[in-house]
This record gives C-alpha cells, sequence and structure tokens, in this order.
C-alpha cells in the first residue's frame, strides 16, 4: 500500500471523537432519565425569572456568559496553583469558592434551555451537564482540602476538575456549533427572501383567526388574518429550533409554537415568551386587487440606506434602533 492510498483513508476515516458523539446523539438509552428531569425542570416554579434564564431580554442565551466566571475563576485558580507561597494558594482557594458560587446560576439557566431542547441534543447536554457536575463536585473537594490546610490535595482535586470542566466545555460547543442549540433559526430569512412585494393568495383563502402557511422563495411564511380584515404575516419556522408556527395557537395578536410554547407577537414578530431569544423576521402586508402581497420589513431601508452613501446609512439604522428601543 503505497503512501498516497494510506493518506487518502486517513482523510476519508471519521474522527473519533465526532463518531463518539453522533453515537451519543442517537443512543436512547437515557431517555427515561432526561423525560424525568426534564418534566422536573419545567415544573420549577420560576415565573418571569424562566425568560431571564432563557436570555430573552438579552437576545440570546444567557447560560454561555454565566459559565464565563466559574470557568475563569477556576482557570485563573489553576495558574496560581503552579505558583508556591502560601499567599497565592490562599488567592486560589478564594477563586475556587467563586467559581463554585458562580456556578449555581450559570447550571440553572443551562438546565432551563436544556429542558426546551431536542432529544438528540439533550443526549448530549446530559453528558455535557454530568461533566460539570462532576467539576464541581471535585472543586468543592478541592475548597474542603485547602481549608484544611492539605494544599497538595486541593491542588490535585483542583486539577481534576478544571479536567471535568474542559470535557464539558466540548461537549457544550458540540450543543452550540454542531447541533445549533440556542441558535438563531430565523436569520437567514432576511438573506434569502428578495426585495419587493410578493403575491400569497387571495384574500378568500385565508380565513378570519386561522393561521395560513404560504412561501415566498422557499421560506415558510405564517400569514394570519385579524377578524377585522387586517394581514400579518410573520417567517414561519419558529426562531427557537425551527418549529412549525402554521400548527400553534393564535390568540389575543399572538401565535404560540406548538413545539417549545415560545409566543411572538403577530404585528411585528417581538418574542414576547421564551424560550425563543429572538423574534421572528415580520413582513409588511398589502391587499392589491383581491390578491394577499408581503414584503419582508426593513428591506426597502436598507436598500436606501446603501444607495444614500455610508453617512446616511449609518444615520437611518442608528434612527431605526432608537424607534426601536422606543417601542419596546
Amino acid at each position: 500500500m503505497d503512501s498516497r492510498t494510506t493518506s487518502r483513508r486517513r482523510v476519508l476515516r471519521q474522527n473519533r471523537v465526532l463518531w463518539l458523539l453522533d453515537r451519543l446523539e442517537r443512543g436512547p438509552r437515557a431517555d427515561r432519565v432526561i423525560e424525568t428531569v426534564r418534566k422536573g425542570v419545567r415544573a420549577l416554579p420560576l415565573g418571569p425569572g424562566r425568560d431571564l434564564l432563557h436570555g430573552r431580554q438579552l437576545g440570546h442565551p444567557v447560560h454561555p456568559l454565566l459559565v464565563q466566571v466559574p470557568v475563569g475563576s477556576w482557570l485563573s485558580a489553576a495558574v496560581l496553583d503552579l505558583r508556591s507561597g502560601r499567599s497565592r494558594q490562599t488567592e486560589a482557594g478564594l477563586l475556587v469558592g467563586v467559581g463554585l458560587a458562580a456556578a449555581v446560576p450559570a447550571a440553572l439557566a443551562g438546565a432551563v434551555d436544556w429542558a426546551e431542547l431536542h432529544r438528540e441534543q439533550q443526549r448530549v447536554g446530559l453528558v455535557h451537564a454530568l461533566a460539570n457536575t462532576a467539576a464541581v463536585g471535585l472543586y468543592a473537594a478541592s475548597l474542603a482540602c485547602r481549608l484544611k490546610g492539605r494544599a497538595g490535595a486541593g491542588r490535585t482535586y483542583g486539577y481534576l476538575g478544571l479536567t471535568a470542566v474542559g470535557l464539558g466545555g466540548m461537549l457544550g460547543g458540540h450543543l452550540a456549533y454542531r447541533q445549533a442549540s440556542g441558535a438563531n433559526h430565523a436569520e437567514e430569512v432576511p438573506h434569502v427572501v428578495r426585495e419587493g412585494w410578493h403575491r400569497v393568495g387571495t384574500v378568500d383563502e385565508f380565513p378570519a383567526g386561522r393561521s395560513v402557511r404560504r412561501s415566498v422563495d422557499d421560506v415558510p411564511v405564517l400569514v394570519v388574518r385579524e377578524s377585522g380584515g387586517r394581514f400579518h404575516a410573520l417567517a414561519e419556522r419558529c426562531s427557537h429550533l425551527g418549529g412549525p408556527l402554521a400548527g400553534g395557537t393564535v390568540e389575543d395578536g399572538c401565535v404560540r409554537c406548538p413545539w417549545h410554547g415560545s409566543v411572538f407577537r403577530l404585528s411585528d414578530g417581538w418574542n414576547v415568551r421564551g424560550p425563543a431569544t429572538a423574534p421572528q423576521p415580520s413582513f409588511e402586508t398589502r391587499v392589491v386587487d383581491g390578491h394577499v402581497e408581503v414584503r419582508l420589513r426593513g428591506q426597502d431601508r436598507g436598500r436606501r440606506a446603501g444607495e444614500n452613501g455610508h453617512a446616511d446609512g449609518w444615520r437611518i439604522e442608528a434612527e431605526a434602533g432608537r424607534a426601536h428601543g422606543e417601542g419596546s
């Protein structure tokens, strides 16, 4: 076998880590545990705090932001543990304690997000949580040893905890980037839909109070006609995980996703309730000769900004941002 054939086989061979992760995604062994934990997390009496933990007000999941504190504290403690001296060890112990305290809200935010994911994502997320739980246990043991004056054991437990954190971080990255948990699943809509008005059907094709699914440039669009005759149109795939909003409930000027319960305002797509952290792209509507037409909201403004030059473009975008802030 020549070297070229060997090299080709190495390229075609699947990465071992990705192979294991793919098996983890497909394996149903832990599904009973997952379902029990999921129900428990959903039953927590968090009230409005649930949306806060999802990061709806922030515009993206808050869990990745919160984990920076424990991970940063523990990594800093590991660096200090490389240096000798009693003061360094005291500082390292303090950082271990800070990381343990900060791990609590980070874990709660992660659990709330995890309970609203697809099952394949939850399988990876369960192992991610177990790795981080092991890290917390190891760091708790590290802190206990340090308080008892057993600095060597404290350092050992700390480095083991950092290893567990690294494993958990790798799995978290897989969840975020390979499995797209927490990503905005409607972000591509403005880049796919062409500018201008698009006909989606005649007026009588849209019964009042019912959601109807149409397509614009291969993008599914939800169209709802109010009892008074006004039309609303949103991107039909939920920004949370791509759920079909056309199968959801329309009530009080909003539509509720049938998958995980995110609620969006029909007038502008604003996400009034999580777990979605991003709004739905919305469309302007009009009726021409008995036909309903839709146009992606804001496209004409972006085109004018480009035609008027960079300075005017910045001015228009800034004014739009201020208007949106005042409206919310």
